[in-house]
């Protein structure tokens, strides 16, 4: 099996790394990214995140060395193990309007699992981690699990242990019908040719089910399907958008990126190609097509425009 850019099931990974003081956190403990970093997303980083136009009482919450400095008043919002020095703790409690965190008038309010979610990450040491995109994976070791003869591969083994903590046992295994149904919408958004299916069926050899996801991977079909999530990613439009938003041409660079998919372009190639494939040095027709995803973004070609409002526009919905 090939194709480096396989999306198929699941990816079981362990993230560590963190900008903090982290060490290797056990299986039950807390996680910056999964559990913490959403609730601050949405109820806090508006105030207290990365944009310093709208940031209040001089409190950043969105990295460690700027959540645990000092205050004016002298308090810390977050004192990593130590609830009762921790000012975010004693905001989110509190009952009192003026100090309460969110601020009424945000209209947001935290959940008492939330609240608790936080109670717990702090006492834990407050570990933070940065973007999941910056930490490297590290193979995990497969779970116990009590069917391990259930299990054909390592990513059963994850899937059974979750099963066995839901209490769920797994439903019986499909039969060669139905897989090369599946198996089709799944890579090719597209049922199997019947002639593909009795191949399939009639097809002894152990590995039939890898021959088989072979064919489906040399369609263009791949391509055109997987091409599909990437380009609303970037939002990928034939018209501009805004006033008239007529056609623009702009086929060119889906044929672009469906071809990256069926050629199985790496992926730090197909991310450079399109955000400066016009800079590269011998630089092709395609490079340059490719960097049709930096006009993927709602654009005009209304004449009575002002260029310099509408370059400042575009830039911003392009970051």
């Amino acid at each position: 099996m090939r194709r480096g850019l396989v999306a198929c099931a699941f990816l079981v990974v362990v993230l560590e790394v963190a900008s903090g003081p982290s060490k290797t956190a056990p299986a039950n403990s807390i996680e910056f990214n999964r559990d913490i970093r959403p609730i601050l997303t949405e109820n806090c980083f508006s105030c207290h995140g990365v944009d310093s136009a709208s940031r209040k009482a001089g409190l950043r919450l969105d990295r460690f060395e700027d959540a645990i400095a000092p205050l004016k008043g002298g308090q810390r919002a977050i004192v990593p193990g130590k609830l009762e020095e921790s000012e975010v703790i004693a905001r989110i409690m509190t009952d009192d309007e003026d100090d309460i965190m969110p601020p009424p008038k945000s209209h947001k309010v935290l959940k008492p699992a939330e609240k608790e979610l936080l109670k717990r990450w702090i006492a834990e040491g407050a570990q933070y981690q940065p973007h999941w995109a910056f930490i490297a994976p590290q193979k995990a070791d497969l779970p116990k699990i009590k069917n391990s003869r259930w299990a054909k591969n390592p990513i059963d083994f994850f899937v059974a242990a979750r099963l066995e903590q839901e209490r769920l046992k797994p439903v019986p295994e499909a039969d060669r019908r139905t897989l090369t149904r599946r198996v089709s919408l799944d890579l090719t958004g597209l049922p199997p040719k019947p002639e593909m299916v009795e191949a399939f069926v009639n097809d002894k050899s152990r590995d039939a089910y890898e021959k088989y996801v072979d064919r489906l991977l040399d369609s263009p079909h791949w391509g055109e399907h997987r091409a599909r999530y990437w380009l609303d990613a970037a939002r990928y439009a034939d018209t501009h958008g805004i006033h008239f938003d007529n056609y623009r041409e702009m086929w060119a660079y889906r044929d672009w990126v469906i071809q990256a998919f069926n050629q199985n372009q790496p992926f730090d190639q197909f991310t450079i190609d399109q955000l400066a494939g016009d800079l590269l040095p011998n630089r092709t027709v395609e490079n340059q097509v490719a960097t049709g995803f930096n006009r993927c973004n709602m654009s005009s070609n209304e004449g009575g425009i002002i260029d310099e409002e509408y370059l400042v526009l575009y830039t911003r919905d392009l970051t």
